[in-house]
């Protein structure tokens, strides 16, 4: 292992765990964020030669893992299902779950750039001018598009709250 291939390495595993929650909280699926925080740090070790000495390694890295959600998000792929249900889940849900579901299911009936800049202020508290440099819009975007995102959540969660037997569609 040469001497760049280490660097890689030593950077990566010390993002991973942060690269997974921010994919986790963009796609909401385990499997899918691992699959997100892989193609994501398969991009950043072919242009690990160039970019490994740069000062915004960090966001550089989370752009890229932004852009591979909203990229997947457009290629729809990930609809694709290969067993005919969901396999059922081990264990009791823990509390506050239905609440987590119904953020999650809201999260999720938001378009992808709405839903990636939701994310990016609110769970990982990243000021506005970083959000419009890694979704790639402006400042002005980013504000509009989280009111709009805020607004649709808020209607789907009015919507889901009125008592009938299917809250969450």
């Amino acid at each position: 292992m040469n001497p760049s291939d280490a660097d890689y390495v030593a950077y990566v595993q010390g993002r991973i765990p942060a690269l997974r929650r921010l994919a986790y909280h963009l796609c909401g699926d385990a499997h899918h964020a691992d699959d997100l925080v892989q193609e994501t740090i398969a991009k950043l070790y072919t242009a690990w030669s160039r970019i490994s000495a740069a000062d915004g390694l960090d966001q550089y890295t989370r752009t890229t893992l932004v852009r591979a959600f909203l990229d997947d998000r457009r290629r729809g792929w990930w609809r694709v299902r290969l067993f005919d249900a969901v396999p059922e889940h081990a264990g009791p849900p823990p509390s506050g779950a239905e609440d987590r579901v119904l953020l999650r299911a809201a999260l999720d009936k938001v378009p992808p750039r709405q839903q990636a800049v939701l994310v990016l202020r609110f769970l990982h508290d990243l000021p506005v001018a970083e959000v419009a440099r890694l979704v790639g819009c402006s400042e002005g975007t980013v504000k509009s598009q989280t009111a709009h995102g805020l607004a649709t959540m808020r209607r789907l969660l009015v919507t889901w709250s009125s008592p009938s037997p299917d809250r969450v569609p």
